[in-house]
């Protein structure tokens, strides 16, 4: 597979990068390491990769922003709508007030990337992705969680138990600000015990469905399950990393 990284500004060019499941595994064993020693291995991960794997390896307490089409999906908060379906009893279609107008929950968390860089600390502020299913009624048969993106690419799955934990939310804020277009506003997913590409941006639907629908990253080669200690079993097996 080939992935395509954007910094924020979007008219710089794109750095292609062929990435395989030997690579993933080694970059995310990078990125448990990350989470563990911090800044301390991230700036020794810098030193010793060179342009080589370091084009996907931008370690340090910065962002670097993924386009998979290599553009930003703009969907102003006004004409926003998060499309929930599926095996629910009640289907609906949700505005961005009609987020805002739910209980709110709030947390700082990092943000960590398969690829080895972080963010510490980042202030993030949504609904609990339970308190949406809860409202909707999630049906006996239900097996999993399929989520969608303005982008008409990217796509990303969790399991119910997943889907209920209670740092898995849709973020409509973080950095103590409205999710900007680069960051996948006006709202996104962000699921804190995984690693990032599990965090998908532009959150256009939620679909409660019967079995695991692998999204994009899976369909090539990444594990469905990315727990930040990089193992990829069903649950998640260190709670605190987060």
């Amino acid at each position: 597979m080939s992935v395509e990284s954007q910094s924020a500004t979007p008219d710089e060019p794109q750095k292609r990068v062929n990435v395989g499941r030997r690579m993933f595994l080694g970059v995310a064993a990078l990125g448990a390491l990350g989470v563990a020693f911090g800044n301390s291995i991230q700036g020794a991960l810098s030193n010793v990769f060179g342009s080589g794997l370091g084009g996907i390896l931008p370690i340090g307490d910065h962002w670097r922003i993924y386009s998979i089409t290599g553009n930003y999906p703009v969907v102003t908060k006004e004409k926003y709508r998060l499309s929930v379906s599926g095996l629910v009893d009640h289907p609906m279609t949700l505005t961005f007030a009609d987020l805002q107008a739910m209980p709110k929950t709030s947390f700082i968390k990092n943000f960590q990337c398969v690829t080895g860089w972080r963010v510490p600390d980042v202030h993030w502020e949504g609904v609990k992705l339970s308190d949406i299913l809860n409202s909707v009624g999630v049906q006996p048969s239900a097996v999993a969680v399929s989520f969608d993106s303005y982008d008409h690419a990217d796509s990303e799955s969790l399991t119910i138990d997943q889907a209920h934990l209670p740092d898995v939310i849709v973020a409509y804020s973080m950095l103590g600000a409205p999710v900007t277009t680069e960051h996948g506003g006006p709202v996104r997913l962000y699921v804190a015990p995984m690693f990032g590409y599990k965090s998908l941006k532009w959150l256009s639907g939620i679909r409660v469905v019967d079995r695991v629908e692998p999204g994009f990253w899976e369909v090539n080669g990444y594990p469905v399950n990315g727990w930040l200690d990089g193992t990829t079993g069903p649950n998640n097996p260190d709670p605190t990393l987060t």
